[in-house]
């Protein structure tokens, strides 16, 4: 099995089993969570792999973010202007303004990591890296920059990272109830007048204290759809060096002053939306439509009794005589992708006499840790996936799902 279709089976196997009901450690997912949720931009810059034909459970297309190229090392940094903040909060009184002029077509790295080091107090910078919308690698979803920066009190690597996220695509940003369990000494969230939410922490590289090496991190998600995240550290790097002072040396209100800033409106205008363009995979099939389609193809005695999901894919609720089921959906038009998904993710499809293309997955008698699914590529573009649902038991063999995924209704509804 290639790499992607592997993801796409891990990938739906994740999403059928929610509200399964299956237990996990608290404290491990509250710290884990945030954790993850700190580090969401630094893996674009790393090495994060989203592909198969159900990446997010809705393209057909992958792409893999890797490191940014490497700059010229900088050399002493000016005072950023002064800025005016609020007591307390570290909140600035004046908030950004969202990205209004011509978008540029290209940002470079240099010009990124200029931007990050203007932006920066006093001190001298070495190791400056810079990822620019030029990044081939990045396709232009992505901006950053990174320095080690020394304020004569020691060496602090200091980050930033910028993307842009599609309507309802961002990370919310909120703070747990408990900071202790999460490794937080503080979190605070703003909402600024423009809507955009600014976050605040100060925590730990390590959830499970294992060092002493701190982490304070700001973000801005704004309206636009901007996200601009940086994190500082007391240490020259972000794992494996020793601390080299007791705090990081940018406060909270300078933090705030970089993430708020307006020179970073140009490299937003510069960076390409991330995530999926739903509207361009959108079928049009609400979901009362696909209810009314599903409940045409479902086996005699077998009915729908609820629904849940996004415009493209949903959870069905089953029900025979007694006994509780469900099934996932997946309805999408890949439009122009469709026949790039079809060389890649079908490639080792079973092929219809009408042009279809068919794979089925999973363990034949439901015991696989794999759900069991079928996948579609109609002639014309049209993806169906329907799975074995995570609720209750399982109503449907593979010959009824298969037949559900290859139905010709689908199409006809469109």
């Amino acid at each position: 099995m290639s790499e992607p279709d592997k993801f796409e089976d891990d990938l739906l196997y994740a999403i059928t089993r929610t509200g399964e009901g299956f237990r996990a450690e608290q404290a491990d997912l509250v710290v884990g969570g945030y954790q993850r949720g700190r580090r969401r931009w630094r893996r674009r810059s790393t090495a994060a792999l989203v592909g198969g034909t159900a990446a997010l459970a809705l393209v057909g297309t992958g792409a893999v973010y890797l490191t940014g190229s490497p700059a010229k090392d900088a050399g002493s940094v000016a005072a950023a202007p002064a800025r005016t903040f609020t007591a307390g909060g570290g909140t600035p009184e004046a908030t950004p303004t969202t990205a209004r002029p011509s978008a540029p077509t290209v940002v470079t790295g240099d010009e990124v990591l200029a931007t990050f080091q203007a932006l920066l107090p006093k001190g001298e910078t070495t190791q400056g890296k810079g990822t620019g919308t030029d990044d081939e690698r990045m396709k232009g979803t992505y901006a950053g920059a990174g320095v080690v920066f020394d304020d004569g009190q020691g060496k602090s690597l200091i980050q930033i990272g910028i993307q842009k996220h599609r309507p309802g695509q961002a990370q919310p940003s909120t703070c747990p109830a408990d900071l202790k369990l999460a490794r937080l000494d503080s979190c605070v969230v703003t909402t600024l007048p423009d809507g955009s939410r600014l976050q605040l922490l100060q925590g730990y590289e390590y959830p499970d204290g294992r060092a002493s090496t701190k982490e304070w991190h700001a973000r801005l998600t704004g309206p636009d759809g901007r996200e601009i995240d940086v994190s500082e550290w007391n240490a020259a790097a972000e794992k494996g060096a020793p601390d080299s002072r007791p705090n990081p040396p940018l406060t909270l209100d300078q933090l705030s002053a970089i993430v708020t800033d307006k020179s970073w409106d140009r490299v937003v205008a510069a960076v390409k939306f991330d995530g999926v363009d739903v509207s361009a995979v959108d079928p049009g099939l609400s979901l009362e439509k696909r209810e009314v389609v599903l409940t045409r193809l479902l086996p005699p005695g077998v009915t729908v009794t609820g629904r849940s999901g996004s415009p493209l894919v949903a959870t069905f609720q089953l029900a025979q005589g007694q006994v509780a089921g469900s099934v996932v959906l997946r309805v999408q038009n890949l439009g122009k992708s469709a026949d790039a998904a079809g060389a890649k993710a079908y490639k080792d499809a079973l092929t219809l006499p009408d042009g279809s293309r068919v794979l089925t997955r999973g363990g034949p008698d439901g015991t696989d840790k794999m759900p069991l699914t079928v996948n579609v590529l109609h002639p014309d573009g049209m993806e169906v996936m329907a799975a074995q649902g995570p609720n209750g038991e399982r109503l449907l063999t593979e010959e009824q799902l298969r037949a559900i995924a290859t139905s010709p209704v689908w199409k006809a509804e469109k």
